[in-house]
């Protein structure tokens, strides 16, 4: 979908059209974007960035506070659309997914022509906008759902894969974040075609597991399955303060409060963690992340909040003012019998 959150808001409230929007919260107090309209993008506002400096660079801006009920609802009409044309369906979030039409093309007779369609229902029913990328995986159909925003419809034939990546900049490539894409770039690679002609021994060399991936995505090869049902990796929470924590003792009070509810959702599930994280941003907006991973899964808040604690006294909190908390847990076990423990954690 094309600037979702903003979008739902400018289809209902006529007088936003044309104006540049902000889902978040308020520039005055600690509120952070949630989504822009196309029209704040062009003065430098982007999602994750504070509102005060969305302010700062767009005064103008309309801000409106997120309505996440709405989103979900206006949400679940679009995939009952996307569910008319294929029962292989898999939501990537709120606003996109990837389908898997092979076996699904009649009456329409090419992938192409279904999304034709897809976007003529959307608009139609829902008034809306969505960016279609038509290809023979899913990492080129992702990449080519983003090459022509908004309202846009790219096909790339399988014949036509490498011509279609090459030009583009590695940081197109799946799992190429901020990170690997300045290691990239240290290395001369700065293309999917400069990065295409490095060898995999060479990339599993510097990046390891993820060096395999970066050859074989680079090739346009692909060979993950459309899924219907999605596969929880982790469950967490995170909370932004309208004033910095600056003792232990604050954080140490937020960490139990974040792994209470962790633990609730992991028992609500029915899930164990193995892997515990903690999430510090400080005053400055420097993020960073230290998780360990457990001999046994957990779901006990007095376990969860003991490893956060020793994880965030592995960080500066304490001697820096911290803006953000947040606890996660991953490697699930789905729950069985007991794991007893030969050491404590704590």
């Amino acid at each position: 979908m094309d600037c979702f959150y903003a979008a739902v808001h400018m289809r209902d409230d006529p007088s936003l059209a044309g104006k540049p929007v902000v889902i978040g919260g308020s520039p005055a107090g600690r509120g952070v974007v949630a989504a822009a309209s196309y029209e704040v993008r062009r003065y430098g506002v982007h999602s994750a960035m504070p509102a005060a400096q969305a302010v700062r660079r767009c005064p103008h801006a309309v801000f409106i506070r997120p309505d996440f009920p709405r989103y979900r609802r206006e949400s679940q009409a679009i995939f009952a659309i996307f569910r008319d044309f294929t029962p292989i369906v898999q939501p990537a979030s709120l606003d996109e997914a990837y389908l898997d039409v092979t076996a699904h093309l009649a009456p329409w007779g090419s992938a192409t022509a279904v999304a034709r369609e897809i976007r003529r229902r959307v608009r139609e029913e829902r008034g809306l906008t969505v960016s279609v990328g038509v290809g023979p995986n899913r990492l080129v159909a992702k990449i080519a759902s983003d090459f022509d925003k908004p309202d846009g419809l790219t096909v790339v034939p399988p014949h036509k894969v490498q011509d279609f990546l090459d030009p583009l900049p590695v940081r197109r490539i799946l799992g190429v974040g901020p990170a690997t894409e300045r290691a990239l770039h240290g290395m001369g690679i700065e293309t999917i075609a400069d990065l295409r002609a490095r060898s995999r021994e060479e990339l599993e060399a510097r990046f390891g597991r993820h060096g395999a991936g970066l050859y074989r995505y680079s090739r346009g090869i692909d060979e993950r399955p459309v899924r219907t049902e999605r596969v929880r990796k982790s469950l967490g929470h995170e909370r932004t303060y309208p004033r910095d924590l600056a003792t232990l003792e604050q954080m140490d009070a937020e960490l139990e409060r974040l792994s209470q509810m962790v633990a609730g959702g992991l028992r609500k599930k029915e899930l164990l963690a193995r892997t515990l994280t903690v999430k510090v941003r400080y005053a400055d907006f420097t993020t960073l992340t230290r998780a360990r991973t457990l001999p046994a899964g957990v779901d006990d808040p007095a376990t969860i909040a003991a490893v956060a604690k020793e994880l965030l006294r592995a960080t500066d909190a304490g001697r820096r003012p911290v803006r953000l908390l947040g606890v996660t847990g991953s490697g699930f076990d789905r729950d069985g019998p007991e794991q007893l423990w030969l050491f404590d954690v704590g």
